[in-house]
């Protein structure tokens, strides 16, 4: 995706193939789904996805500095409750630092895409695994569950899997 990124109800309706009636639903899907669990989506006019490589090489980093579920909580925030676009390096380093990661650390993990190999490995093995969208959530290596999935299910989908 470019640096622009793309309108979130184009972007949803080529990538699953759905009308932009069914896109809308979805949404509105994901926005009650999320306000269940206590996270606002904030899909207003002009919404908009928007390339995430950078914001996967500096999940990386974070992760060798045991903090990737911090930084990634405060991303999904960030772009989905506040609308701010990930594919801004900028952007990125201002969000690490208000986790209180380094940011010139941040700055320069981006600058020198040190980690730009890893993500496309890591990248390529869930690609090759079947999955091509999010959420998807994978147990014991095994067991794909895609989509935006209620409590209800997942507790269901675990009690099947452990008996």
């Amino acid at each position: 995706m470019s640096a622009e990124g793309q309108d979130v109800g184009e972007h949803l309706a080529e990538k699953y193939e759905t009308t932009p009636e069914q896109s809308a639903a979805n949404r509105a899907n994901m926005t009650a789904r999320g306000k269940e669990l206590g996270f606002d989506f904030n899909f207003v006019e002009g919404f908009r996805m928007h390339n995430t490589f950078n914001t996967h090489q500096l999940l990386h980093w974070a992760g060798e500095l045991g903090r990737k579920h911090d930084l990634k909580q405060a991303l999904l925030t960030e772009h989905f409750t506040h609308r701010r676009n990930l594919s801004d390096d900028t952007v990125l380093v201002e969000i690490a630092g208000e986790i209180g990661l380094d940011r010139e650390e941040a700055k320069a993990v981006l600058a020198d895409q040190r980690f730009a190999n890893s993500v496309r490995q890591e990248q390529q093995f869930w690609t090759g695994q079947g999955i091509s969208g999010v959420p998807a959530v994978v147990f014991d290596r095994k067991h794909l569950v895609t989509g935006a999935q209620g409590v209800d299910n997942f507790k269901s989908i675990l009690a099947q899997l452990t008996t």
